[in-house]
């Protein structure tokens, strides 16, 4: 691990599920109502003391157990859609001042309170997402616009609140950020990320293995 470096940002919520909610797209119940906690929350191996994934097959687990988004592509969207965009609105658990969520480098590691985490990959957006946001055609402009956030996996459980500091203590040198790998990925990052994993210097879920098929069959 490298020398802890100055405050990258600062966490202005943490967020959990409010209640669950009855979908009307068939997939049963989602949390993505998420509002603000309130005092330090436990964030551990599964996430956020209290919060809760409806669709366990596609969210949560250890890889993508916290979702952060940043004020920065909140306010970009508050623009673009002329509506507030609160924290929780998108289902993230941490809403972050000064961090660029969507260009970290895969397997950042980030000091939250007492907590360490660590950059797993992007937010895919769902129909469970449009029908949150009740936007024409949302998957499609949240995909085209890129600011996607980042899941973030807990290396080490520990406590946190809204106003502490997000501080960077590793950055690994493969330079492949989640941005890249949602919107324009190439073989040749997929071939480093699969090196990186296979030699030990860098942890990746089970699900970039389908994501790294696809690549390679595009060939790009």
């Amino acid at each position: 691990m490298t020398d802890a470096t100055p405050p990258a940002g600062t966490v202005l919520a943490i967020c959990r599920v409010h209640q669950l909610i009855t979908t009307k797209t068939g997939f049963g119940v989602t949390a993505i109502d998420k509002r603000p906690a309130e005092g330090l929350v436990k964030l551990k191996r599964f996430g956020v003391f209290g919060d809760v994934q409806g669709d366990t097959e596609h969210h949560g687990g250890p890889d993508q157990a916290v979702y952060a988004y940043s004020q920065e592509d909140a306010d970009y969207w508050s623009a673009a859609l002329g509506r507030p965009i609160p924290a929780g609105l998108f289902g993230e658990n941490l809403r972050t001042r000064g961090v660029a969520t969507t260009h970290a480098v895969i397997g950042t590691r980030w000091r939250i309170g007492t907590a360490l985490l660590e950059v797993t990959s992007p937010r895919v957006p769902c129909a469970t997402f449009a029908e949150r946001m009740g936007e024409p055609q949302w998957v499609k402009r949240f995909t085209e616009a890129g600011r996607v956030g980042t899941y973030l996996r807990v290396v080490e459980s520990g406590r946190a609140q809204a106003g502490d500091d997000v501080v960077v203590e590793h950055v690994p040198g493969h330079g492949i950020t989640v941005g890249k790998f949602f919107s324009a990925p190439t073989v040749q990052d997929v071939d480093t990320l699969a090196e990186l994993h296979d030699a030990g210097e860098l942890t990746l879920g089970a699900h970039y293995r389908k994501y790294f098929a696809r690549i390679r069959a595009r060939g790009n």
